[in-house]
């Protein structure tokens, strides 16, 4: 289980650990993305998944029902920030779209800042690894490798 990432040039990456944002980042206005769904259970069999998500709308839970995923309800941004400290920081990627993110996206191994309906924080985009157009993109760069690869070497 697990995904490696190795740019060339730097220390190879053992990705074991996803951590997402639910709103604005998985979802527009509560509402899960089409096509996210299925590429949360493709990635699960290589990634342990975890959805951290104030849930402003109060939807996460019933739109993420079934998938094999974890969905812990947190406060802010230190708290996703803690999540990947225990994840072990080293091993985590994260994904999300606001200033709650900040934090997480910068502690992961590989953070990235997804573009959505809901916009996306400036200071998320700063500190971010990679800027994805949408979810569906930010998510089959796990799914392909190569493409973090290309975009992360020098």
């Amino acid at each position: 289980m697990g995904i490696v990432i190795a740019v060339p040039g730097k220390p190879a990456i053992e990705l074991r650990n996803l951590a997402l944002d639910f709103t604005g980042t998985l979802s527009t206005d509560g509402r899960l993305l089409p096509g996210v769904a299925e590429r949360i259970v493709a990635l699960a069999e290589r990634l342990r998944i975890t959805v951290m998500t104030a849930d402003t709308r109060g939807t996460a839970r019933r739109e993420l029902a079934g998938l094999p995923l974890v969905v812990e309800l947190v406060r802010d941004g230190a708290a996703k920030a803690e999540f990947v400290r225990r994840f072990g920081r080293e091993h985590t990627a994260a994904i999300g779209n606001g200033r709650n993110d900040v934090e997480m996206v910068t502690l992961a191994a590989i953070g990235i800042a997804v573009l959505g309906d809901e916009g996306t924080a400036g200071e998320l985009i700063r500190v971010a690894d990679v800027v994805a157009p949408d979810i569906n993109s930010a998510l089959d760069l796990f799914a392909d490798p190569l493409r973090l690869v290309a975009t992360l070497r020098d």
